[in-house]
């Protein structure tokens, strides 16, 4: 087997996402713009899906173009010889009987999307991958296809807990939203904002801020500046806005830098995200998913990375949905693919 055939490292396993959504357009694009990407990554989807985005893209935006290699039999994942050049590997992760519909939620679409992300996990947490990187899925036909779980993050760390035998309260995870000159970790995800506001309490805070610390730790930053975000309008100015920050944000810090943790908190939430972007802070805590989203979205969707922390194993996803109103059109942009693809190369690198 030729160098060409076998990348020197373990590849990046990438999910297609929903293949009724822009992800099988993006990751044809991603390709096209960055050819070298090919001998690093392997496609976790369904091959005529990809094979028909990439015939898509090729008419949308005519140029050389990139059309996906079934390839059927997994063996070893670093072995590219099945695969020609100026192709792109793609395991047959999922089960189309029928090609779906773009734009519209469907059970089959929820169903595929779930069995790549499945298959992507089971090959990092193996040791076939060096990391994972996922497409844009549909909540909705995630739960049209009984899957019971609100997103990748819950998912995959379902799917860690199973494969190190101990129960999901065991494995915490947290979601990092990334992009140029802002990173936000996140206290809950994804519940509603009654649920969020009862997820603000002491234990929960303190897990986030452990996480946030390691996670950095990990990868090379060995004293993160890590600003911890108030719940209500101005920290709750003593009190008067609500008492969370004195009864569950404040004492969570207080057992963090106890710990020799760098955090500091809580800090006025209308203003944290902003003296971060100025580099008063490696990073923000934010107590709810929207409160930590919003910011990042408005700076920098295009570039934005989601990068779960708590995982045995390195996972990034580009911070966009499923874009169904642009499914189809050859529109959509890969820049934020191309910036979760580059997070996870060079993350698991550092590893």
């Amino acid at each position: 087997m030729t160098n060409a055939q076998m990348p020197s490292r373990k590849p990046v396993v990438l999910t297609m996402g929903d293949p009724a959504g822009i992800g099988p357009e993006i990751i044809v694009q991603a390709f096209r713009e960055q050819p070298g990407l090919m001998r690093q990554v392997v496609v976790a989807g369904d091959v005529a899906t990809l094979r028909h985005a990439a015939r898509l893209v090729a008419e949308l935006s005519p140029k050389q173009a990139v059309y996906p290699h079934m390839w059927a039999e997994l063996s070893d994942l670093r072995d590219f010889s099945q695969v020609p050049p100026g192709c792109v590997a793609v395991i047959q992760a999922c089960s189309l009987k029928q090609p779906v519909a773009l734009g519209r939620i469907s059970v089959d679409a929820g169903q595929a999307a779930a069995d790549c992300i499945r298959f992507a996990a089971q090959a990092a947490l193996t040791g076939q991958a060096r990391a994972v990187v996922t497409a844009p899925i549909h909540k909705e036909a995630l739960a049209a296809a009984g899957v019971a779980f609100p997103g990748h993050t819950e998912l995959l760390q379902s799917i860690a807990a199973s494969h190190q035998g101990v129960a999901v309260a065991a494995l915490p995870v947290r979601m990092m939203l990334s992009c140029p000159g802002l990173r936000t970790v996140l206290v809950s995800i994804h519940v509603s904002l009654r649920q969020a506001l009862d997820a603000v309490t002491q234990t929960q805070v303190l897990q986030t801020v452990r996480l946030t610390h390691a996670h950095f730790q990990l990868y090379g930053m060995a004293y993160p500046r890590i600003a911890v975000a108030g719940l209500n309008p101005h920290a709750g100015e003593g009190g008067l806005f609500g008492r969370e920050e004195i009864d569950a944000i404040a004492p969570a810090v207080a057992q963090a830098r106890a710990e020799g943790i760098n955090c500091t908190g809580p800090h006025a939430p209308d203003t944290v995200f902003m003296r971060a972007r100025q580099g008063a802070f490696d990073v923000v805590v934010a107590m709810y998913h929207d409160q930590g989203l919003i910011p990042v979205k408005l700076l920098g969707l295009e570039h934005g990375v989601n990068t779960t922390l708590g995982l045995p194993f390195v996972r990034t996803s580009p911070d966009h949905g499923t874009a169904f109103d642009l499914a189809g059109t050859g529109r959509a942009s890969a820049a934020s693919l191309l910036a979760a693809l580059e997070a996870a190369l060079c993350t698991a690198t550092l590893a």
